[in-house]
């Protein structure tokens, strides 16, 4: 069986499903049906966002396995998400070493809590 494309593959227009079989009745529905957002995407898109699922949305993974840097990888998925018609949210900010080194050193100071630490450095994350 072949995998069902999303595209016309002569003008890259959106396909449309006109007709629906069951195998094991014979029974036949035909009407206008949707593919759904995923049939958007190209086949190298789809293998990323395959990828993205297996390795848990985890981009350090992502990044092992298919050899990418980290903006490379976040680019993918931006693209993913704009091909599938979403709007891409401002980037998180990354908390740099020195940010982290603040962090820790008002937390050993008392400054803020255990809590309040944790939310901070998991906000770059």
């Amino acid at each position: 069986m072949n995998p069902v494309i999303g595209q016309c593959p002569i003008c890259s227009d959106k396909l449309h499903v006109t007709r629906l079989h069951c195998r094991s009745c014979d029974t036949s529905i035909e009407g206008h049906f949707t593919l759904g957002r995923l049939y958007q995407l190209s086949p190298e898109q789809l293998r990323f966002i395959e990828t993205f699922i297996k390795c848990e949305g985890k981009i350090n993974r992502v990044e092992q396995e298919i050899g990418l840097s980290y903006p490379a990888v976040r680019s993918r998925l931006t693209e993913v998400i704009q091909a599938m018609g979403y709007e891409v949210g401002p980037p998180e900010p990354e908390i740099t070493d020195e940010m982290r080194r603040q962090i820790l050193s008002d937390l050993s100071e008392g400054k803020i809590s255990s809590e309040e630490a944790l939310q901070m450095l998991n906000a770059g994350n």
